[in-house]
């Protein structure tokens, strides 16, 4: 008697199960309609308040939910009798998948290209979800090289900008919700001075380049300028904040909040009136930042026009139109005359002041929802974050494309890059924190757990490369500011 060879064994298995699960099909749906009047039926013999109309409304959308579930099953299983198919194909031709990765023994040269294809498509399957597993383990390797250091607690409302002066001395400045800025110890976590001159929502604050002096923008149509004197207190020896317990992405409630006067925010000194308020934006001024040297100031607003400012004089130099819809962020190059707004109308403009004579505009589009950030890296890199859950870094020498784009699962806020590194901080709406260098590759993502890390959205990230204690700080809806420091050598060599 013939022996039956192995491949005929296993299509016959392959076509035996094909029978057997066409006539559960079959069958399945056959006793559709008796199941569902068996359920009528036993839900017409329970006592219920629902009127019999609304009961049978839900019965009905029971019945299409499970049916939606049994299609998926159905789909679920001839892929998986498609991948049998494809391994019996692939062994008989010298090549197997055991589940770990192709064999890489000599293929025969009889192999179809379009098989080779499809064992390509199965390795490079194999390989992204490999990759979603080691990034998975990141988490629990990042908590070592990122470490909280210290919380920033005085705010009465959500923390829209956080900020580092480039002076000594080198000071923490946060904008808030609650019409209040404030000038934080890093080392001790105080506060140092408490600026209330807004009457509306501050949503920015950026450190002049040499001076001690604030640029702020607000929600009352005005940018303010003022100036401010700290003397630092003695340091203090900081607790462990990375003693942690319980598991990482535990839910928070309103009442784990910090209060409003945690930390002794009341007794500190406090400015209540700018050196110069800057007014010509005819809605909320959404941030502001200075022109390289100080002298200048930019600022950005919902009336969909950014304008340029002469800080001595107060007066406006030139109004920056053609946006179509509201601004959302502003950023200054560190070296040259360079300004970059970025909008609800998906786009971001690039422009051009290192001409007195010539003022040229360069338009990015390349994001499908509103870019909340844009800003600058040494050279001539620009990186934009956007509420279509995307991070693109562009070169200014060619606009058409990005050359790089990060994916994310949650829309991306104020972001920000440490220069000396090329280290991209991205803040989300889903308060994850995570760091991707420039070429997109993720590096880490800050720990957030029932003890440490943000409640609620980020909003946004700040550098500080020379500070010895904390090199990056981050904000948010849960009226904290946070400092973190990232041991960035590590970082890189676990790259």
């Amino acid at each position: 008697m013939p022996i039956e060879s192995g491949s005929c064994a296993s299509a016959r298995q392959a076509k035996q199960k094909r029978k057997s699960h066409s006539l559960s099909i079959r069958r399945t749906n056959s006793s559709e309609q008796e199941r569902a009047g068996l359920q009528r039926d036993m839900l017409e013999g329970q006592d219920s308040k629902l009127p019999s109309s609304v009961r049978n409304t839900l019965l009905e959308l029971f019945g299409q939910i499970e049916r939606e579930f049994e299609n998926l099953y159905i789909e679920n299983l001839e892929l998986r009798r498609e991948i049998d198919t494809l391994n019996e194909r692939l062994a008989a031709e010298g090549q197997t998948i055991d589940g770990a990765e192709l064999s890489k023994g000599q293929l025969k040269t009889k192999a179809s290209h379009s098989t080779s294809q499809l064992s390509q498509k199965l390795k490079t399957t194999y390989k992204a979800s490999t990759s979603k597993i080691v990034s998975s383990f990141k988490t629990t390797t990042s908590r070592a090289i990122c470490q909280l250091v210290k919380e920033y607690v005085g705010h009465r409302d959500g923390i829209w900008d956080v900020s580092v002066a480039k002076t000594q001395p080198v000071v923490l400045g946060t904008a808030s919700a609650d019409h209040t800025a404030m000038l934080w110890s890093i080392e001790t976590g105080k506060c140092l001075v408490k600026y209330v001159g807004h009457v509306g929502s501050v949503n920015s604050i950026k450190f002049h380049p040499t001076e001690q002096v604030a640029l702020t923008a607000s929600g009352d149509q005005t940018a303010h300028i003022w100036r401010y004197i700290v003397q630092l207190p003695a340091p203090q020896p900081t607790a462990d904040c990375n003693q942690m317990s319980g598991e990482d992405e535990v839910e928070f409630s309103d009442k784990d909040e910090p209060d409003g006067d945690g930390d002794g925010s009341s007794d500190c000194p406090t400015v209540r009136a700018p050196l110069t308020s800057l007014k010509s934006h005819q809605g909320v001024v959404i941030a502001a930042d200075w022109l390289v040297g100080g002298k200048q100031a930019v600022t950005a607003s919902w009336d969909r026009t950014a304008n340029l400012y002469d800080v001595e004089t107060s007066e406006l130099v030139h109004s920056l139109t053609g946006h179509d819809q509201e601004l959302t962020h502003c950023c200054t190059h560190p070296t040259q005359r360079l300004v970059v707004t970025s909008s609800r109308d998906t786009t971001f403009r690039l422009w051009d002041f290192r001409d007195p004579s010539i003022h040229s505009v360069n338009v990015f589009q390349g994001h499908t929802d509103t870019v909340t950030s844009a800003v600058f890296t040494v050279g001539d890199n620009v990186v934009s974050g956007s509420d279509d859950r995307t991070v693109k870094v562009w070169d200014l020498k060619n606009m058409r494309s990005p050359i790089a784009t990060i994916r994310t699962d949650s829309a991306v806020n104020r972001i920000n890059v440490c220069v000396g590194q090329r280290i991209i901080a991205l803040p989300h709406d889903n308060r994850q924190v995570r760091l991707f260098d420039m070429s997109g590759v993720r590096l880490a993502r800050l720990p957030r757990s029932n003890r440490q890390g943000h409640r609620r959205m980020v909003c946004c990230s700040a550098w500080s490369e020379d500070h010895p204690i904390c090199n990056l700080f981050t904000c948010g809806f849960d009226r904290q500011a946070i400092g973190w420091n990232i041991n960035i050598p590590a970082l890189l060599q676990e790259k």
